[in-house]
């Protein structure tokens, strides 16, 4: 497996960091949350540590918990996703033309 990218390792361990934060706002243990979300205790602890290996699913059971999954949906939403729209447009031609009509080949 390749080492993590530095800036996806510092996202991963801020994200850890917040979902820590909220748990504690909420007034939840580690224990708690594992419960809730159906993981053990550990994954909880190597989740708000933002280790790579933590199952997706875990993170959005984690979101739903605390009140967040709708951030997680929104993420890369299309119609919002300015990249791949500019991309796609920069497709489009540049004029419409109407489809070539074919000639009748006399087939039923």
């Amino acid at each position: 497996m390749t080492p993590t990218p530095l800036a996806v390792d510092r996202t991963l361990q801020r994200l850890g960091q917040n979902i820590a934060l909220a748990r504690l706002r909420r007034n939840l243990t580690q224990a708690t949350l594992a419960e809730r979300i159906g993981a053990s205790v550990n994954t909880v602890r190597r989740m708000e540590t933002g280790h790579p290996g933590t199952a997706l699913q875990h993170l959005a059971r984690t979101l739903q918990v605390l009140g967040g999954l709708g951030a997680l949906d929104q993420l890369l939403d299309t119609q919002q996703d300015a990249i791949g729209l500019a991309l796609m447009n920069e497709k489009l031609p540049r004029r419409a033309r109407l489809p070539k009509v074919k000639a009748d080949s006399g087939a039923f």
